[in-house]
Parts: C-alpha cells; sequence; structure tokens
C-alpha cells in the first residue's frame, strides 16, 4: 500500500520516491523508498531490494504522479461559490469554476472552465482569466497601474483604461500583483507560470509557457517572449523586449533589450564586504583607467611610427 510521495533522503519503504539527476545518485544507496522513479541508466542500481518505475523523463513523470495523487487524496469539496465571495451580477464565472473564501470578481470580469480562484483573490473590472488556471491567495489582478503626468511639481492621475487578458493554464501565486494597461490590456498567455509577490506593470505582454520565481519586477509596457524563464529578485525595466528562449539569472537586472535567445546574468558576485568594497571602487575607476590605456597605446602607436 502506498502512503505517500517523498524525497529520496526521507522516503520510507511505503513511498515513492525520484532520482533526477546524476548528482543525487549517491543518495539512492541510502534510500528507504519502496519505489523510485529513474531514468534507464538507474535502473540497475535503483531495482537492488525495491520497485522502480522506468522513464525517460523522472522529473515529468513524478510532477504528473503528484497531481494524481492530489486528486485521490482530494478532501470532500466546499460550495463551488464560497459564501462570503462578492461576484458582480454582471460578471461571468463558468459553472465548473472555483471562487474561494473573501474572494472579488469585479463587474465585466470573467472566469474560465475549470479555474480556482483561492481565498482572498481580487479580479478586477473587465478583466478575464482562461482556462484551467490556479490564482493563490491574495492575487490582485486588474489594480491600477503606475501612471501619473506631473505638472507644476504635483502628479495627476492617468486613467488606466485597459484590462488584464490572462490566457489558459495560467498558475499565479500569492500575492502577485498584475496592473491593468493604460489603454490596451496586459497579456498573460497560456501557460505562464508566475510564482509569489511578482509585481507586473501596465501594459507589460508576457509570451506563452515563460515562468518567473519569486519577488520579480517587470516595469510597464515591457514584451516578454514565449518559453523565457526570470529568477527571484530579477527585474525588467520599462519598454524592454526579451525575445523567446531568453534566460535571466536571479537577481539580475535588464536594463536593455534582449534579441537573441540564451542565458543572461547580470549582478555583481558575492564576496566578503571588504573585498566587495574595494572591488565596487575598482569598477569605478574603470572609466579613468579606460582613458589612460587609450593614451598610452596611442603613445606607443605613435613611437613606432617615429
Amino acid at each position: 500500500m502506498i502512503a505517500g510521495l517523498a524525497p529520496l533522503q526521507t522516503a520510507r519503504t511505503d513511498q515513492i520516491s525520484f532520482l533526477s539527476h546524476p548528482k543525487y545518485q549517491n543518495q539512492l544507496a541510502a534510500s528507504q523508498a519502496g519505489c523510485v522513479i529513474v531514468a534507464p541508466a538507474f535502473e540497475a542500481l535503483a531495482s537492488q531490494g525495491r520497485s522502480v518505475i522506468v522513464t525517460e523523463d523522472p522529473y515529468l513523470y513524478f510532477a504528473r504522479l503528484t497531481r494524481l495523487w492530489k486528486q485521490t487524496q482530494q478532501a470532500v469539496q466546499g460550495p463551488r461559490i464560497h459564501p462570503t465571495a462578492v461576484i458582480d451580477p454582471n460578471a461571468w464565472v463558468a459553472d465548473d469554476a472555483v471562487v474561494g473564501p473573501l474572494c472579488v470578481v469585479e463587474r465585466g470580469a470573467k472566469v474560465g472552465s475549470g479555474s480556482v480562484l483561492k481565498s482572498r483573490v481580487t479580479l478586477s473590472e473587465g478583466c478575464s482569466v482562461g482556462a484551467r488556471c490556479i490564482l493563490h491567495s491574495g492575487v490582485v489582478v486588474g489594480a491600477d497601474g503606475f501612471g501619473f503626468a506631473q505638472h507644476q511639481g504635483q502628479w495627476e492621475k492617468i486613467e488606466q483604461l485597459g484590462a488584464v487578458r490572462i490566457g489558459d493554464d495560467v498558475e499565479i501565486g500569492a500575492n502577485t500583483c498584475i496592473d491593468r494597461g493604460a489603454l490596451e490590456d496586459t497579456v498573460i498567455d497560456n501557460g505562464v507560470k508566475l510564482d509569489n509577490l511578482i509585481q507586473i506593470g501596465h501594459n507589460v505582454h508576457i509570451g506563452a509557457h515563460t515562468a518567473m520565481a519569486g519577488c520579480v519586477g517587470v516595469a510597464g509596457s515591457a514584451r516578454i517572449g514565449a518559453h523565457c524563464t526570470v529568477g527571484g529578485g530579477a527585474v525588467v525595466l520599462g519598454h524592454l523586449t526579451l525575445a523567446d528562449h531568453v534566460h535571466i539569472s536571479a537577481a539580475s537586472v535588464v536594463t536593455r533589450s534582449i534579441l537573441q535567445p540564451g542565458q543572461y546574468t547580470g549582478m555583481f558576485p558575492l564576496d566578503s564586504n571588504a573585498n566587495w568594497e574595494k572591488n565596487a571602487a575598482s569598477l569605478k575607476q574603470l572609466s579613468r583607467l579606460r582613458e589612460r590605456i587609450k593614451a598610452l597605446e596611442s603613445d606607443i602607436q605613435n613611437n613606432k611610427e617615429t
């Protein structure tokens, strides 16, 4: 009888685990797991004294198994629309969608088939969520974008007249905010995965199957391509473009458009504070050093010519 799923280090004889990378194979020998999901190359090693599931992609198999396990363990469902949820009469919620406690679905908003709004989600006026989406607690979709015009030392609000359009199979983590567009809509394409505490500015377009880790900030009117990844704490400045298949390392700051696929990193390496201050001071001198080197090269060239 299978009692659950667990990591290799802690799995018991009645649990299933997985080996997704060769660097963890040392844990396999000591694991008590009753069954392990492995690639063909590790079948012989894993099968010593236990059952194995052999597949070309153990991590993908494990991911699908977690979903199956959750379905079999699902508690008795409460009401589809929680009694504390507030849904405007002019909003539309699919018959099989779930709206959790204290959610607000405003006028003209739409929630697609099979989508789930966890507790305290706000779907603002005119915004839409596609099919099979999951919006975790505290998500706000359609707050006003940060738009102001300066006049005589004061700020005058620019009304945000667009909305937010979220495609199918999107998952949005807790307390993430997606601002409505100023004139056109902010767009989150199919299959996008956003972690907790992400800020998406107005008029941003995020391409299909892009994933962003926690605390990412994307400023207004940036355009992120499809199949991109953005590491935790990274920032993309406004009005920039990232091509498809661009991967941004954690804590990087993207200050220019990236038009070629690849991995990009823009952060100062961690060091002791004393070394960091020395290196930072040296960086401030780079421009001056560059000019001095150019002058020396020019002198050397002149000496050669004479």
